[in-house]
Order: C-alpha cells, then sequence, then structure tokens
C-alpha cells in the first residue's frame, strides 16, 4: 500500500506543498490527498481590488481540482487530529463526518480572524479575510450610496456614509484604500446627490503606527496620503464598542457607522490549538527548522498555524512572519522533505529573508520597500501589480486578471451593488409564501 500523504488546506503553503509533490513523486510512492473547505485557493492580495471591482472576483480564485491533477481533493473541514491513530476527521459539506488516515500529515490550515471582546462586534463587523467577504463589502458599500441618496432623514444618511476600518496592518489599509477610491468615483460619477465630501471614512489602529510590515517612513508617507484624501486616521486608538451601530473610540469620540470591516489581525487556526502538538503562545504549532513539527517527525506545517524558525534573522528566538512569500517557500521546502523521508535521504532546513513589501493604497497610489529600497506613488503602484500578477497561480488567471486591467484602464469602473447574491432565493419564497 502506497504512503499517505494528508495535506489539511490550500492556501499558500497547502496547495504549494501538494503543486510540487505532484511534480516530484512518481505515482506509485505516495497517494496525495487535499482537504480544504473551498474548492478554491483565494489569492488574497487581489482581494482589495476585487472588492473594489478592478478585478472579476472570479479571477482571484483558482480552482484546486484544475491544478491538483494527481491529487484527491476534497472538500470539507478538519475538525478534529488524532495523532496516536494517525487520523484526522472531516465534516463534509453534507454534514456527515470522515476519518481519513495518513502516514504523513501536512498542517497548512493557515488563520482564523483574531477578535476582541468588543460588545457588538458580533453583529455590526465584517472580516476582510476571504473572497465572500470581498464580494459582501464591495456590494454593501455601495449599497450605503444607494439608500443614503434615497433618503431625507440627516442622522440616517451620515450613518450610512460613515464607513470604519479596525487594525492598520496590510490588510485594513489596502481595504480602505481601494474601497474609498471606488466610492469616491461612484459619487461623483453616479451619485448627484451625494457628494464625496459627505462621506466619512476612519481607520482605527491601536499602536502608535500602521503598516508594521514596512519602515515607518513608509508608513507616516501613507499616514499622510490617507489624510489628504480626507480619511481620518486614528492612532493609540481602540474600538470600546459598536453596538447598535453607535461606535465609542478609546478616545471618548462617538458616532454612527453602518459599516465596520475588522482587520485587526490573524489567529491561528482552532484546529492547531486543539491538536495537542507544542504550540508558542500565537497557539501557532511549534516547528524544527526542518518544518517537521516539534516531537511528531510524521508531522510538518507551514504557513500561518505554524512558528517555523526564522534563520535569516540575528534574533535566536525570532520565528518567520506569516507573509504569503514565506507561505509559497515553506511549502516547496516541505515537500521535498517529504519526498526525502519517502526516499530515505536527509531532510534540508528552511530559510529566507524576506524581500521586502508591496501595497496598492488605490488607483495609481500605492507603497513598496523592495530590498530595502522605498517607493511611493504610481512606481509602488506599478510594482504591486507586476509582483503579484507574477505569484498568481495558473496561467489562466494571470490572463484574466490582466485582461480585467486592460478594460479598467479604458473604461470604468463598475459600480453596481449585487446584493441579492448574499440572499438569492429570498423573492422566490416570498411569492411562493403568498402562494
Amino acid at each position: 500500500m502506497r504512503p499517505r500523504v494528508l495535506i489539511l488546506g490550500a492556501g499558500y503553503a497547502g496547495l504549494y506543498t501538494a503543486l510540487r509533490l505532484q511534480s516530484k513523486l512518481r505515482r506509485d510512492e505516495a497517494s496525495i490527498t487535499v482537504v480544504d473547505p473551498r474548492p478554491y485557493m483565494t489569492y488574497q492580495p487581489f482581494l482589495p481590488e476585487a472588492a473594489a471591482g478592478a478585478i472579476e472576483p472570479r479571477h482571484v480564485a483558482a480552482p484546486l481540482r484544475a491544478m491538483l491533477k494527481r491529487c484527491q481533493v476534497l472538500t470539507g473541514n478538519a475538525t478534529e487530529i488524532d495523532a496516536e491513530r494517525r487520523s484526522v476527521r472531516v465534516s463534509m459539506p453534507d454534514g456527515h463526518k470522515v476519518d481519513l488516515g495518513y502516514d504523513f500529515l501536512v498542517l497548512a490550515v493557515g488563520s482564523v480572524s483574531k477578535t476582541l471582546p468588543v460588545p457588538g462586534l458580533e453583529d455590526q463587523a465584517v472580516g476582510f479575510t476571504t473572497l465572500g467577504e470581498a464580494v459582501y463589502l464591495r456590494n454593501h458599500v455601495l449599497s450605503r450610496l444607494d439608500r443614503a441618496a434615497s433618503t431625507l432623514d440627516p442622522a440616517h444618511r451620515a450613518k450610512l456614509l460613515t464607513f470604519m476600518f479596525v487594525g492598520g496592518g496590510y490588510a485594513g489599509v489596502e481595504a480602505l484604500g481601494e474601497l474609498e477610491d471606488m466610492a469616491r468615483f461612484a459619487a461623483r460619477r453616479y451619485y448627484g446627490s451625494v457628494d464625496a465630501s459627505e462621506m466619512r471614512w476612519i481607520l482605527v489602529e491601536a499602536v502608535d503606527r500602521i503598516m508594521p510590515e514596512v519602515g515607518r517612513s513608509l508608513a507616516e508617507y501613507t499616514v499622510g496620503v490617507l489624510r489628504k484624501r480626507a480619511i481620518e486616521v486614528r492612532l493609540e486608538t481602540t474600538v470600546e464598542s459598536m453596538e447598535g451601530g453607535h461606535v465609542v473610540l478609546s478616545d471618548g469620540t462617538e458616532f454612527d457607522s453602518d459599516t465596520v470591516v475588522w482587520t485587526t489581525g490573524v489567529a491561528a487556526s482552532p484546529l492547531v490549538a486543539d491538536s495537542g502538538f507544542s504550540q508558542d503562545e500565537l497557539s501557532r504549532v511549534e516547528c524544527l527548522p526542518s518544518l517537521q513539527v516539534r516531537g511528531v517527525p510524521n508531522v510538518l506545517a507551514a504557513g500561518d498555524c505554524a512558528a517555523v524558525p526564522d534563520l535569516s534573522s540575528d534574533d535566536p528566538g525570532a520565528t518567520c512572519p506569516p507573509t504569503a512569500q514565506h507561505a509559497v517557500r515553506q511549502g516547496k521546502v516541505l515537500a521535498d522533505n517529504v519526498r526525502a523521508i519517502l526516499r530515505g535521504r536527509p531532510v534540508r532546513t528552511f530559510s529566507h529573508r524576506s524581500s521586502g513589501a508591496v501595497a496598492t493604497l488605490g488607483l495609481h497610489q500605492g507603497v513598496a520597500e523592495v530590498y530595502g529600497a522605498k517607493f511611493r506613488g504610481m512606481p509602488a503602484w506599478t510594482m504591486h501589480r507586476l509582483y503579484h500578477l507574477s505569484q498568481m497561480p495558473t496561467a489562466n488567471r494571470k490572463a484574466r486578471v490582466l485582461a480585467d486591467w486592460l478594460l479598467d484602464s479604458v473604461f470604468p469602473r463598475q459600480v453596481v451593488a449585487v446584493g441579492e447574491v448574499h440572499e438569492p432565493r429570498r423573492d422566490f419564497v416570498e411569492q411562493a409564501q403568498r402562494g
């Protein structure tokens, strides 16, 4: 019987592990099974542009079965790991559960939004980590403009046109920059009764700077760009409450908002916390430099859920940052180590020094820090697009994203809200009930 390689998660780390294994292993060496709640991999750096309408949302989703033709792909949610029995329990979409055995287990389950006990958070906020959330936010923001243009109540209008983003990391800043840019364009071009100056965009960050991924000078430049666009940037501020859409900040500011986007960071998947494997203070599974889980050599981990020693750092206790460039490279090394173990060869260690970071702040605006060199404005925006286009999986998806950009450069952005996609059966059910 062939050894069984079970990969949990098909984000950057899981996908590139599977891609390399299927290309490097002979068919008789091992069977490869990939389990993920979604049948596609989301290229998350393009979520802000998908939300803003610059990219068709389907084009940032790479279908797993089209890429992993030599793997068994199961759409399900891993809920329990039994390391003693070498088995994983998976909940399938129809509700039934199956137990999958393994000889090698790859933990690449990524992370989930990190939440805090803020009153009203569960009812009022939305995250920004999935394609569904990006599409929802696009529809939601445009629908607020529609409703504001149709109301005569000034207080309600102000609430509809107030948009708050909590968290000043890359995800929050990029989402804010792209959505504000889209909404300002829509108000100017299509909503004669809504002036762009009526919209209030607020970024709340708990520490004294935004975007820790880049140097302080670029972070301060970004704050300046946002403030020139009349976006309120509130540093060293937290959200005390948001019950009923009434927001209370730690600096005493109060206002009503119908849109709260929560991007305060991520936490390791709950599956890791419940796995029983050795974990660090962030609940990530502790790994050796070979990406093998400490004390369990047949279990390997990579990506956001793994605490991998950063051998490129001068700090002996440093771990690799949760970035896409690290996850992709970890996936490839992890696959090579699985192959090495199967063939009785020594494993190798993972080491990667970050090449930098790029971010978009809206159309033709961005920041980038690459190998120590800093770029701003149009050059940084162009670098962001070129880099991520090169990293997008499959030529098919690359071509579609490029076509979206070319069309966007010639024609006005699509700014229609199709909120019905979230409740597609509502009208039909109401008609059936009248019946």
